[in-house]
């Protein structure tokens, strides 16, 4: 599993009490894990695959998401559009 609620939500939680903002933040998570998925899943080189999951790294440890940061270092070191990560990631985001 490379969701981790409780870090995730612990970094929300440190930007205050308002639940507006905190929604826009995890929205704005939720979509660029999005976005770093299509961008791995439609990847035509391995410049483009690592960087798509170095983008995904650097998003995971923004908000504390230790086991999607772990995911994204996967990524980042398997060959071009591993089925079986990819398959992993697209399971953890629709957790988010």
């Amino acid at each position: 599993m490379a969701y981790d609620p409780g870090a995730i939500d612990a970094t929300l939680a440190a930007v205050g009490e308002d639940p507006a903002l905190i929604a826009e933040l995890r929205l704005a998570f939720h979509e660029g894990a999005e976005r770093s998925f299509a961008t791995l899943k439609g990847a035509p080189d391995e410049a483009t695959w690592r960087e798509a999951a170095a983008r995904l790294r650097g998003l995971a440890a923004s908000f504390g998401a230790i086991r999607l940061m772990a995911l994204a270092t996967e990524l980042g070191d398997a060959g071009l559009r591993d089925a079986k990560l990819l398959a992993k990631l697209e399971r953890a985001i629709a957790r988010l």
